[in-house]
């Protein structure tokens, strides 16, 4: 196939190559995998974005793009540009991502389907309070939009109501997003990566191994824990394949399996769960096209079930590829 890789470049000097690893990674992949491979990628010029696809004409893009311009929501209304345009791509598209981002409407898809998820609060910078149930400190408070653990650090976590409306202030102040109380639930934090349609399966599940964590700090994947090399929290943690009872990996999966569902995710995606010590099994997130670079949890869990990082590519590819089908 005739495949363009889309991805986000953190410069306006979009002659810049200056790629995030997982681009190259998919890029050889999919070259030996025998596809034509070229790499589109585009700061926030849309002008851009649409003369590369012309010029390209790819018979599928591979979507890589995670923000646009100084826009980090900007990964949705790519997709639906890439929807008007008719062109076929990987992942979710701009519905599913919407929904996968804000935290508040996952919760109450999930609350639909009889999904368990921890009580929340939604601190609006626009509209009025809106509460999930009755709420128990102490709470842990992040962006209701962003990802990839921003504003999430040592004071996210909050036991008394004055602690509680300073940090959402600091959200909506830096971030300029709402901010999200929830109660924190303490236990087991594990990834399951989910691939497929119209009959997803889950993957082993990965644990986050707390093991070497800084005592009295939250065990949460914070900004510090996932980027600060340098730092207690990021030495402290690490991510291993599961070693888990049939029973309790079976549940964990079919959990994971119905969260991905209810957020109608496309093709692969990984949800983020808490297993408590009396065996609640929680929905912190759904992350709709999750990261995929080689080391990343999502592939960790593919080569685990027998998936090496090609196949697991040519994988996601042929997901894609399958659903536009059925779809003309």
């Amino acid at each position: 196939m005739k495949i363009t890789i889309l991805t986000y470049l953190d410069s306006e000097d979009e002659n810049s190559k200056e790629y995030d690893p997982v681009v190259p990674q998919v890029a050889r992949t999919l070259r030996r995998l025998g596809h034509r491979v070229s790499v589109l990628g585009v700061h926030g010029d849309v002008k851009r974005l649409i003369a590369g696809l012309s010029r390209r004409r790819p018979e599928l893009v591979f979507n890589l793009m995670e923000m646009f311009g100084d826009n980090v929501f900007g990964d949705i209304p790519v997709t639906g540009l890439l929807e008007l345009l008719g062109v076929r791509y990987t992942g979710s598209g701009p519905g599913e991502l919407y929904l996968s981002q804000d935290k508040g409407l996952t919760k109450k898809l999930l609350a639909f389907e009889n999904i368990l998820y921890p009580r929340y609060a939604v601190f609006s910078r626009e509209a009025a309070f809106e509460t999930g149930g009755n709420l128990r400190m102490p709470l842990f408070v992040k962006p209701l939009r962003s990802d990839a653990s921003l504003g999430i650090g040592g004071k996210s976590l909050v036991h008394d109501a004055v602690a509680l409306m300073e940090r959402v202030a600091v959200i909506h102040r830096e971030l300029e997003d709402s901010a999200l109380a929830e109660e924190y639930i303490e236990g087991r934090e594990f990834y399951v990566g989910v691939l497929g349609n119209a009959q997803p399966k889950a993957l082993p599940p990965v644990e986050v191994d707390f093991t070497g964590f800084p005592e009295g700090v939250p065990k949460v994947m914070d900004s510090k824990a996932k980027w600060d090399e340098r730092s207690k929290e990021y030495k402290g943690t690490r991510s291993v394949v599961a070693s888990l009872p049939d029973e309790l990996r079976a549940r964990l999966q079919k959990v994971a399996v119905d969260a991905y569902r209810a957020l109608r995710v496309r093709d692969y995606g990984r949800v983020d769960l808490r297993l408590t010590e009396t065996g609640e099994i929680y929905v912190l997130e759904v992350n709709a096209s999750c990261y995929l670079e080689k080391s990343s949890e999502f592939a960790m869990a593919a080569a685990a079930s027998g998936l090496d990082y090609p196949r697991l590519v040519e994988r996601i590819v042929n997901l894609a590829a399958e659903r536009f089908e059925r779809k003309r």
